[in-house]
C-alpha cells in the first residue's frame, strides 16, 4: 500500500503542490479558486459520476469545505448548516455564503432540522461544537459531552442512525481535550461517541494531531475521528488494528507516527446509558491514548509521536510586509507595559470579588512571539485592540509591536487570504479561533480518497 503522502496528487491542477510550500504563497494562490458568490444563489450542487458527495455540519466558514477541495475537485458539497446560537447576527454563515454561495446552506438550528431534509452523501463531515471542554476552560469545570454544547453530539448520531442511506464515511474533529472529558469519567465523552458509531455500524479510528509537528504553521492539536461504514473496503482492510493504526491506515499515511509505548486494547461494554454511567468512574487515568480504532466496540489505541522531517513553515514566513499593517494593529508606547505585564511570569497576592485574599502565580509568556516557530494556538479572543496575555504580538523590522492581522490568522489556519472578509476585523478573529487548520483536512481528505479508489 502507497505509505508516503507526497506520492499522492492533490488535485488535478495541484498534483506536485506541497501542503507545507510557503504558506503565504499558498494562501494567496488559492484565493481565487474560492471566489466571492453572489448571495441568493438558486439551484442544487452539481456532481458527476466518481465525484465523493459531502455534507458538512457546523461548518463554520467552511474549513471542511476548503481542505477537501484543495484534495481534490471529486469532493462536492452538496449541503452544508452552519447556525451560532449565541448571537444575532450569524457572521461564520454570511461569510460562508460569500464564499460558496446559498446553495445548500442551511441557516438553522440543526436539532431542528429533519432528517429527510439533508441530502443522501458519501462523506458526512464537521467540527461539531467543543465549547464545553475545549482548552480555553479548565478540564474539571468543562461539562462534557452532556454540557450544553456537548449535546449537539447527539444530532450527528440522529442524523446518521435516521438516514435511509447511512453515508459511507465520516469525518469529524474536535479538540485534543475530548479523549479525557469529563474529569470525572476520563474518557467517557470519547467511549460513548466510539461505542454509538461502532453502533451505528461503523469502523473508527483516531487520532491527535498537532498540525505544527507536521511542518504548518501554527501549534494547534486536535483530534481527528475517520469512520467507514462496516460494508466498505476500508473498514474490511483496517480489521488489522494496529497496523493499520501505525503504518496503513488513512491517518498513519497522511500523518506518519512511532509508537511510543505498546498498544492496549479494551471492549466498551454496555448500553450507551450505561456507559455514562458507569465507564471509568473514580478519576481513573485516561483509557484513551493519542492513536487508535474501534471495530466492534473493541478498542486498540497506542500512544504515538511525529515521523516527519519535512518542510516546516514559521509564523514569521506569512506576515505582512510592516507598510501594509493598518496603524490600528500596532501597539502605542502607552500600552506597551500593559502587554509586558500581562505576558510576564507572576506571584502575587489577589483579593477575590466577596474579600477572600489569595496567592496568585503564572508562568511568563514569550513576548513578542518568535518569528522562527510555528505560531501559538489561535484563540476566539484574538481580535481586539486591548492588552491580552493570549494574543500574538509580533516585532517589525522597525522595531514596533503589533497585533496579527485577520489575514496573518487565515494563513495561520491555511485560508485563502481574505477568506473572512464581509464582517468586522473582531468578528474575522473570532471565526479563525474557531476554525481548523485546513492543510490538515487537506492531506487526510487526499489519502481518503486514494483509498476509496484503490479498496472500494
Amino acid at each position: 500500500m502507497m505509505k508516503s503522502y507526497d506520492k499522492i496528487s492533490i488535485g488535478e491542477e495541484r498534483e506536485n503542490t506541497q501542503v507545507c510550500e510557503p504558506i503565504a504563497e499558498y494562501c494567496r494562490a488559492t484565493r481565487p479558486h474560492f471566489r466571492q458568490l453572489p448571495l441568493f444563489e438558486m439551484g442544487e450542487a452539481e456532481t458527476a459520476r466518481g465525484d465523493i458527495r459531502v455534507v458538512e455540519l457546523f461548518a463554520g466558514v467552511g474549513g471542511f469545505r476548503i481542505g477537501l477541495e484543495r484534495a481534490s475537485a471529486r469532493y462536492k458539497t452538496v449541503w452544508n448548516n452552519q447556525w451560532e446560537p449565541s448571537t444575532k447576527k450569524q457572521d461564520a454563515s454570511i461569510v460562508y455564503c460569500r464564499r460558496f454561495g446559498t446553495t445548500g446552506h442551511s441557516n438553522e438550528d440543526i436539532a431542528t432540522v429533519p432528517t429527510e431534509a439533508i441530502p443522501a452523501c458519501d462523506l458526512l463531515v464537521g467540527g461539531f461544537p467543543c465549547q464545553d471542554y475545549s482548552v480555553a476552560t479548565t478540564l474539571k469545570h468543562s461539562g462534557g459531552i452532556e454540557g450544553k454544547k456537548g449535546v449537539l453530539w447527539w444530532q450527528i448520531y440522529r442524523i446518521i442512525h435516521e438516514s435511509r442511506q447511512k453515508p459511507r464515511y465520516l469525518f469529524f474533529e474536535n479538540v485534543d481535550r475530548l479523549l479525557k472529558s469529563p474529569a470525572t469519567q476520563r474518557g467517557r465523552d470519547f467511549a460513548l461517541i466510539l461505542a454509538s458509531l461502532c453502533d451505528l455500524g461503523y469502523v473508527a479510528e483516531w487520532r491527535v494531531i498537532n498540525a505544527a509537528e507536521y511542518g504548518m504553521p501554527q501549534r494547534r492539536r486536535r483530534t481527528y475521528i475517520l469512520a467507514y461504514r462496516n460494508d466498505t473496503g476500508i473498514a474490511r482492510a483496517a480489521q488489522d488494528a494496529l497496523p493499520w493504526v501505525l503504518t496503513d491506515g488513512t491517518l498513519a499515511t497522511a500523518f506518519q507516527v512511532l509508537a511510543k509505548d505498546k498498544a492496549k486494547s479494551f471492549s466498551i461494554d454496555g448500553a450507551l446509558d450505561e456507559i455514562s454511567v458507569r465507564f471509568n468512574t473514580g478519576k481513573a487515568k485516561c483509557e484513551f491514548e493519542n492513536a487508535g480504532i474501534a471495530i466492534g466496540r473493541q478498542v486498540t489505541t497506542v500512544s504515538t509521536v511525529s515521523d516527519y522531517d519535512g518542510v516546516r513553515v514559521t509564523l514569521g514566513q506569512l506576515l505582512l510586509p510592516e507598510k501594509d499593517v493598518p496603524e490600528p494593529f500596532f501597539i502605542t508606547e502607552d500600552d506597551l507595559p500593559k502587554w509586558r505585564y500581562l505576558k510576564g511570569g507572576k506571584q502575587e497576592t489577589r483579593v477575590s470579588q466577596n474579600g477572600y485574599e489569595y496567592k496568585y502565580s503564572e508562568g511568563s509568556m514569550a513576548f513578542p512571539d518568535a518569528p522562527d516557530k510555528p505560531s501559538r494556538t489561535i484563540i476566539t479572543g484574538e481580535g481586539g485592540s486591548g492588552p491580552s496575555r493570549f494574543k500574538h504580538v509580533v516585532r517589525t523590522e522597525s522595531g514596533r509591536y503589533r497585533r496579527l492581522t485577520p489575514v496573518e490568522l487565515e494563513r495561520l489556519n491555511m485560508f485563502p487570504d481574505g477568506h473572512t472578509e464581509g464582517v468586522t476585523d473582531s468578528r474575522r478573529a473570532f471565526l479563525m479561533g474557531n476554525a481548523l487548520v485546513t492543510g490538515v483536512v487537506e492531506k487526510i481528505g487526499t489519502v481518503l480518497l486514494h483509498n476509496i479508489d484503490t479498496m472500494e
